[in-house]
């Protein structure tokens, strides 16, 4: 029984923690680059750190996917479902992503700068 079933899943657990530990330091040294990356290329301090976490996040859940694949259970039906709630989150929140969309391009470009004068939606200043 030790051979046939505890070995073979103790293995398994050994590699999806080596995959887990090993992935988790690979995310740290990619953040890393793309803050440095966004650092060097003057990118706005919020957008950067925002940016980071959504990369982190995306990058952490296809370490634990691989990891719980690993250990043998069935991911197929876990990468629908995040692919189907990203896709309800994006349809619901399609005006209010433009807006956001459309203050990331105004921090990026920068069209604006101190002491300009602006006039939008009949304000003026």
């Amino acid at each position: 029984m030790v051979d046939t079933y505890i070995v073979p899943w103790a293995i398994r657990l050994v590699m999806a923690l080596v995959i887990f530990v090993f992935g988790r330091i690979v995310v740290r040294m990619i953040c890393g680059l793309v803050r440095k990356m966004m650092t060097k290329g003057d990118v706005d301090s919020i957008l950067s750190d925002f940016l980071i976490t959504i990369l982190r996040s995306l990058l952490l859940l296809v370490v634990v996917i691989a990891a719980l694949n690993q250990l043998g259970v069935d991911t197929t039906s876990m990468i629908a479902l995040v692919g189907a709630a990203g896709l309800a989150v994006g349809l619901a929140l399609q005006g209010t992503l433009s807006n956001f969309a459309a203050g990331v391009m105004l921090i990026l470009f920068r069209p604006f700068e101190d002491g300009d004068f602006v006039e939008a939606a009949g304000v003026s200043g």
